[in-house]
């Protein structure tokens, strides 16, 4: 390229550049060491402004959003190239620089406090050879030899949210989070939903201050629960418990965060006006003594080797665990050098973490290609070529949205790094641009739907974009098999392949054209004969009787799951009076909510899903609540077993499926949740309960084993299965 003719060219463009450039790397100069000024190029000042932002966004994704979108290793490789800058080039070093400041998750809506002992963050290690360097710069700060005896504690980093707990003469007094390390949001209300939280602490008297600080966190097969459960609603998943936990602290609403069931571990103190035992170790069994919750999980270590040995133990061991690690913290056993050891400007020097890596691999992206969902959201997917990691085969990859690719730079034919995100999703974690060829492709991200070429729109405030074009054949398939599905209409037979051929063959264009299939439509399709043929439409006629609550879960509107379905059920007595219903008497329903209700409203806006409902109605579908459905409310009037009660069902029952029970409780007028809140009326716990049971005791609520349960059924005049 003629870059002189370039320039003279675009000559605006180019001086708008070079003007962004200087406007970004002005503001941290700094005026003290004017004189170093003429020392720095502009590509150096301009790469310090550079990572800079880049620091300042990931903190943002992480502590605010809950969302970070690099790995702990990449976030300290930006931030170490930003402090060989600032060491190098002194006038470039500034207190606004994200290298002498902590991450803030602090958000409006919340009260906050100054914490009296400041929260910093811990430094990270990610190999023996930089625990060795810790070590050594540990012991020439302390003045002590390698033959010197020093004690550490290492203890697992659970990968939760830290929050500070002051207790005042053994009294709690407030809960925060630990915000940018000097003001929190106040969040006592919040803490106070986790059981394991003493109000009081026992053990010897502590008067004035007694400050602990912990993680909270999610405990994984509860995490999977709640996700399963929402997937059945056709609800969007969480992405890993500790993004959900973060998002769960930050509730202004009580009641959301009681029904969620976090969890807590204790494991150092802040201001303290009651004195501490000498060594750490100590400390961890005087909280426990004190009632708090403390993991036993630590080990006390001599020497590197002895560090090393239990990093071994537990990279493997790890995955068995109830919850979620990153690593293990390496702290100075002995409290009295916390002093002399002092802090840098983000973290104390008594303590740091090692990190274990992320299970990654390298491989090459092959091209993107768009998904388009049920509600017409599209996806981008990287397909790879295939290649192993932590034991799967992975050919493909979430990219989530246009914004992830141009941001990351994501070009067709190149080499990436992949890593399954909380050790579950696949995803992209970055490209390997010094491998380029030159032969790789920019990705344009489509304007029409890959489909059926209709437009593609984002909507303000989204990430994702839609295809716009309801009859889209890819939103009609998955809004058939979303119909068709166990939780909806049940049909029997009518899976993927088929539902393909006859949206393809233009058999069926939305789901009022399957109740006009005949046996001799469906038979010359692939692998279906004549009985085949007639079991799929009998079994598409016999949806015509199907619960209401059914009916409106199969129909696909956002937001609206099975047990919201049969909340709307009990409310309206046919689609009919939904569809009249105005937005305040939808959201007055407990359960529902103003998102819920909006979506509601707005799908019967529409006049093509009115005339959708108009064509299912003359075939014969009912739209009205069935003889069951009309029971299980005149039960809830009467005050029936369950009335008006929320129950929720946990371990494993023998007597009968947990969708049984489900079923059970509603016909008896009462309401089956997937998490214990302070609404919770009866925990329902066969064999293997575990948090859940807890928390029902903590909070104290009702009980029952299986057994108990078919009794109260069985006084209230349930003949058995």
């Amino acid at each position: 390229m003629n870059h002189q003719k370039y320039i003279r060219d675009n000559f605006s463009v180019c001086r708008d550049a070079f003007e962004s450039i200087a406007n970004r790397a002005r503001p941290y100069y700094n005026p003290a060491t004017m004189d170093n000024q003429d020392k720095i190029h502009d590509s150096t000042a301009w790469r310090a402004a550079e990572l800079r932002e880049m620091i300042q966004r990931h903190d943002h994704l992480y502590y605010v959003k809950a969302r970070p979108e690099i790995s702990d290793r990449e976030y300290d490789l930006l931030a170490t190239e930003l402090a060989g800058l600032e060491k190098k080039h002194p006038a470039l070093a500034c207190k606004v620089s994200p290298t002498a400041a902590v991450g803030s998750d602090r958000q409006a809506g919340f009260e906050t406090m100054v914490h009296p002992v400041p929260m910093l963050s811990i430094g990270n290690t990610y190999s023996a050879d930089e625990v060795a360097e810790y070590d050594e710069r540990t012991r020439r700060k302390l003045d002590l030899d390698a033959a010197a005896e020093l004690e550490y504690v290492v203890e697992l980093k659970i990968d939760g949210v830290a929050v500070t707990l002051m207790y005042v003469d053994d009294r709690l007094e407030y809960a925060a989070t630990r915000g940018d390390g000097v003001r929190g949001d106040v969040i006592t209300r919040n803490i106070r939903t986790i059981g394991k939280i003493p109000n009081i602490l026992g053990g010897r008297k502590r008067p004035g201050r007694f400050e602990v600080r912990g993680e909270v966190f999610m405990n994984r097969p509860d995490f999977e629960e709640i996700n399963r459960l929402r997937e059945l609603e056709g609800e969007e998943t969480y992405a890993n418990p500790r993004n959900f936990t973060a998002g769960t602290l930050k509730q202004l609403d009580m009641e959301i965060v009681a029904s969620r069931p976090l969890d807590i571990l204790i494991y150092a103190c802040g201001a303290v006006d009651a004195g501490l035992p000498e060594t750490h170790a100590e400390l961890l069994v005087e909280l426990k003594r004190a009632g708090l919750p403390v993991s036993d999980r630590f080990q006390i270590c001599h020497s590197v080797a002895d560090i090393m040995r239990t990093v071994d133990h537990w990279e493997e061991r790890r995955k068995k665990l109830p919850y979620d690690t990153d690593g293990l913290v390496i702290k100075v056993n002995d409290m009295s050098l916390y002093k002399s050891l002092g802090s840098t400007a983000k973290s104390p020097r008594w303590l740091v973490a090692y990190k274990f890596s992320a299970e990654q691999a390298q491989t090459r992206l092959e091209n993107i290609e768009i998904q388009v969902g049920r509600t017409g959201a599209v996806t981008p997917v990287a397909n790879l070529s295939p290649v192993i990691l932590a034991g799967s085969r992975i050919s493909r990859a979430s990219l989530h949205n246009a914004d992830e690719i141009r941001r990351k730079d994501i070009r067709m034919g190149d080499q990436v790094v992949i890593e399954k995100g909380g050790d579950i999703i696949p995803k992209v974690v970055r490209v390997l641009d010094s491998l380029r060829t030159g032969d790789e492709k920019i990705y344009q991200y489509p304007l029409l739907c890959p489909v059926c070429l209709s437009a593609l729109v984002q909507p303000e405030g989204e990430a994702a974009h839609y295809c716009i074009n309801r009859s889209c054949p890819a939103q009609v398939k998955e809004g058939v098999l979303h119909y068709a599905s166990r939780k909806a209409m049940d049909i029997d037979g009518l899976g993927e392949k088929i539902v393909d051929q006859l949206v393809e063959g233009n058999l069926v264009r939305d789901i009022s054209d399957l109740y006009n299939l005949k046996v001799e439509d469906i038979e010359p399709l692939d692998r279906m004969g004549e009985k085949s043929s007639r079991n799929l439409v009998d079994a598409i006629h016999a949806t015509r009787s199907r619960s209401l609550s059914r009916f409106l879960y199969g129909l696909g509107i956002r937001h609206v799951g099975e047990n919201a379905a049969k909340l709307l059920v009990l409310n309206f007595e046919d689609i009919h009076a939904l569809e009249h219903a105005a937005q305040v008497d939808l959201e007055v329903i407990d359960g529902v909510g103003e998102v819920m209700a909006l979506s509601i409203r707005e799908f019967f806006t529409h006049e093509e899903n009115m005339e959708l409902i108009r064509r299912l109605r003359n075939a014969g579908l009912n739209l009205s609540r069935t003889d069951e459905e009309k029971s299980r409310r005149d039960k809830i009037s009467r005050g029936s077993l369950f009335s008006g009660k929320t129950c929720v069902l946990t371990g494993r029952l023998e007597k009968m499926s947990r969708g049984e029970a489900e079923k059970l409780i509603e016909s008896f007028g009462g309401k089956v949740t997937a998490a214990i809140s302070l609404k919770t009326d009866l925990l329902i716990a066969g064999p293997g309960a575990g948090s859940k049971l807890r928390k029902a005791e903590e909070l104290g609520i009702a009980n029952v084993d299986e057994a108990a349960f078919l009794g109260m059924l069985i006084e209230s005049g349930w003949k058995g299965l």
